[in-house]
C-alpha cells in the first residue's frame, strides 16, 4: 500500500489524509506544533463550496453542532449610508449555506474526525527537510528522527517548509496592506439577523460584526497599514495600544463598532495580513504542496480553508485515479492553479478597497451601490465560480492534455 507523509494538522491535513484514506492509501499525519491547535485563530466563515468538499469524503459530519449558518452580508460606510447587500458564499444549487465557526473548533473537529478514521497523527515533528529516494521520499525533522514514505504532501501553511524544500527559490508571502483584529463577544445584543454579516467600510478602518444565536457578537477590524510591520512590531503592541488606536480610528463612524471594541474581552491581538500570488513550483518528483502553502488568499476572499479543502479531495482523486504520484501531481495543478490563482487576485481586490484614501473612498461608495445592484439582479450568479464549486468523489479522473 502507497504511503503518505502529510505535514501538517491545521485545516488541509486531516482532510487530505481522510481523503487519501478513502482513496486506498495509507496515511502518517505530523504536526510541528507539541500539542494541537485548540486555541489557534479566531473565527473564520466555511463557504458553501468548502462544505461541499468535506461531503464528497463523508467529513461534513465534522461540523454538525459547530457555529452557525450565514448566508448574507450587508454593507454601509461609515456614515451609516446603505450600500448593498449579498449573498455570503450561499450556494442554492446543492442546499449549502456558509458556515461561522470558531477556527480553533474546526481544527479540533477535523482533526479528531480523521484519527477516528484511523489516521496516525504525531505531533511535535517539526519538517526541516525532505529526501527525494527516487521511488520515495525521506522526510528528516528537528528532533532527528527521519520517516520514509512514498510520497510527502506539505499542508504547513503560507510560511511552508515543504515549499522551500521543493523551490528553494519560492517566493515568500506578500504584504496586504490591512492588519487584522477581532474576537467573540458574549452578552452584547446587536438588532442584526445571525444569519447576516454586517460589513463597514469605515472611513479610516474597515468594521465587521455578526450576532451570535446565543446573544453575543462575532467582530473583525481591518486598520489600514500600508507598510509591513517590522519584526515583533505588532507583538509589542498591548491591549491598550489596539483598542486606543481602533477606537480613535472608529471615532467619525457610526454603528456599534466602538461600543464593540470597549466591551470586547482582552487582551486584543492583532496580526499581518499576506497571501501568495503565484507559487511558480508546487511538486518536485514525489512532493507537494497544497493550500495556503501553494497559493494563500487573504482573509477578505473568504476562501482560505474552503480552497485547501477543495485541494485535499481533489488531490486525493488524482492520486486514486492516475497511474504514478508524479502524473497525480500534474493533473492537480491543471486543475487547480486557475481556479486558485483566481480567487487570490479576488482577495488582495477586496483586501485593498478596505485600505481606500479619501479619494478612494468616494469613489468606492458610489460603484459599490451598482455593483451591488447587478449582483442583486443576477441572484449572485457572478460569484457562483467561487461558491458554487462542486466535487463529485466518484467521479474518475481522466489526465488533462
Amino acid at each position: 500500500m502507497t504511503t503518505a507523509l502529510v505535514i501538517g494538522s491545521g485545516v488541509a491535513g486531516p482532510v487530505t489524509a481522510m481523503a487519501l484514506r478513502k482513496a486506498g492509501l495509507d496515511v502518517l499525519l505530523f504536526e510541528a506544533h507539541p500539542t494541537g491547535a485548540d486555541e489557534v485563530g479566531s473565527w473564520l466563515t466555511l463557504q458553501a463550496n468548502g462544505i461541499d468538499a468535506l461531503r464528497a469524503v463523508e467529513a461534513d459530519q465534522a461540523l454538525v453542532g459547530l457555529g452557525f449558518p450565514s448566508t448574507g452580508i450587508r454593507f454601509v460606510n461609515g456614515n451609516g449610508k446603505f450600500l448593498g447587500t449579498m449573498s455570503n458564499g450561499a450556494a442554492p444549487e446543492h442546499g449549502t449555506p456558509s458556515q461561522m465557526l470558531r477556527r480553533a473548533d474546526l481544527y479540533r473537529a477535523l482533526r479528531d474526525q480523521a484519527v477516528s478514521r484511523g489516521v496516525q497523527l504525531t505531533y511535535g515533528k517539526r519538517l526541516v527537510d525532505a529526501v527525494s529516494t527516487g521511488s520515495g521520499v525521506t522526510a528528516v525533522f528537528a528532533d532527528g528522527s527521519t520517516v520514509d514514505g512514498d510520497l510527502l504532501i506539505g499542508c504547513d501553511g503560507i510560511r511552508s517548509r515543504v515549499r522551500q524544500v521543493i523551490d528553494p527559490e519560492a517566493p515568500s508571502a506578500r504584504y496586504v496592506p490591512v492588519l487584522n483584529i477581532g474576537g467573540y463577544l458574549p452578552g452584547f445584543t446587536v438588532p442584526t439577523p445571525t444569519d447576516e454579516f454586517q460589513m463597514m467600510f469605515g472611513k479610516r478602518c474597515f468594521f465587521g460584526y455578526s450576532a451570535t444565536p446565543d446573544g453575543g457578537v462575532v467582530w473583525f477590524a481591518n486598520p489600514p497599514r500600508a507598510h509591513e510591520p517590522a519584526a515583533g512590531e505588532l507583538e509589542a503592541m498591548t491591549d491598550a495600544d489596539w483598542r486606543s488606536w481602533l477606537l480613535e480610528l472608529l471615532a467619525d463612524d457610526k454603528g456599534p463598532a466602538q461600543q464593540i471594541v470597549t466591551a470586547a474581552p482582552g487582551p486584543l491581538h492583532g496580526w499581518a495580513t499576506y497571501d501568495l500570488p503565484t507559487v511558480r513550483r508546487w511538486h518536485r518528483d514525489r512532493m507537494i504542496i497544497i493550500g495556503d502553502a501553494a497559493h494563500a488568499t487573504s482573509p477578505s476572499a473568504g476562501q482560505g480553508a474552503s480552497m485547501a479543502l477543495e485541494d485535499a479531495v481533489i488531490l486525493a482523486q488524482c492520486l486514486r485515479d492516475l497511474p504514478s504520484a508524479p502524473a497525480a501531481f500534474i493533473q492537480f495543478e491543471q486543475l487547480r492553479r486557475n481556479r486558485v490563482e483566481r480567487v487570490v487576485k479576488h482577495g488582495a481586490r477586496s483586501s485593498n478597497a478596505k485600505a481606500a484614501g479619501p479619494i478612494g473612498r468616494v469613489i468606492r461608495d458610489a460603484l459599490l451601490p451598482v455593483l451591488f445592484a447587478r449582483a442583486g439582479r443576477d441572484g449572485g450568479a457572478s460569484l457562483t465560480w467561487m461558491h458554487g464549486h462542486h466535487i463529485e468523489w466518484d467521479a474518475r479522473m481522466v489526465p488533462v492534455g
